[in-house]
């Protein structure tokens, strides 16, 4: 069974971490969304406090535990909304439950699979991952997740999220990066899909180009950009992330 945390009654936010995350990356929108809704926060395997108790292949594997978990706590139509690998999952999930889902939104996120480029990267990681471990890698990565002005100012989060990311199994951020590396493209499940969709950029998003979400975002019914804002807009500029899904999910519950 997945760990998770939820707060509030009312329609169910479903929210999906990113990679080296968990469900603590919401507690901030958690707390002021749970005045109007039920929101719900897991951590998926191997993250937060999540057990990796068999290896994962694929991103379809990771959103098929998460359907059986769904089913298992009832959540019925819920709103999903996925941080970068979160959005990846939360659109497996779409793809496997279609209208059931009452709404998407991608948060720093992409439909796209992997280009070449990204491929290398991710088998960077792996090299790294295997030659130094985890501890060492997350110290490494997660400030790349950060605009290089705003680090010293944003000093405080960058160290809180290195060490909810430092509780990650090895294992599991092997996997994960094979398996975001090898996912399929998703822009089809979204065209396909008549509910309302939310795609949320970072204009100096370092992870996910703004100029890709800038190309994908006829599949959105909103898209919206934040100024400066790179891979973590949630931490970065939650006031302003809060007020995009606010409106969101108003717009879809209306």
């Amino acid at each position: 069974m997945l760990h998770f945390f939820e707060k509030g009654q009312g329609h169910p936010l479903l929210f999906l971490h990113g990679f080296c995350e968990s469900g603590e990356m919401w507690r901030h929108l958690a707390d002021s969304l749970s005045s109007q809704y039920r929101v719900i926060c897991p951590d998926f395997p191997g993250f937060g406090n999540s057990p990796l108790s068999q290896s994962i292949q694929s991103i379809e594997e990771v959103a098929e535990q998460l359907e059986d978990w769904i089913e298992a706590l009832q959540i019925k139509n819920p709103i999903v909304l996925g941080h970068s690998m979160g959005g990846y999952v939360a659109l497996e999930l779409l793809d496997r439950m279609g209208e059931q889902i009452k709404a998407i939104g991608l948060l720093h996120s992409t439909a796209y699979g992997d280009d070449e480029d990204k491929k290398k990267m991710r088998n960077r990681t792996l090299t790294f991952l295997k030659k130094h471990g985890a501890a060492k890698f997350v110290t490494s990565f997660v400030p790349q997740l950060f605009p290089e002005h705003r680090r010293i100012e944003l000093a405080e989060a960058m160290e809180v999220a290195m060490e909810d990311g430092k509780r990650a199994s090895l294992e599991g951020l092997l996997d994960y990066t094979l398996a975001m590396r090898d996912r399929k493209n998703r822009m089809e499940v979204l065209y396909q899909y008549q509910g309302l969709k939310l795609l949320l950029a970072g204009t100096l998003d370092g992870a996910v180009k703004i100029e890709s979400s800038r190309a994908q975002q006829g599949a959105y019914t909103h898209y919206v950009e934040l100024e400066g804002v790179g891979h973590l807009g949630m931490v970065e500029e939650k006031e302003k992330t809060l007020a995009v899904i606010q409106n969101f999910v108003g717009e879809v519950l209306k």
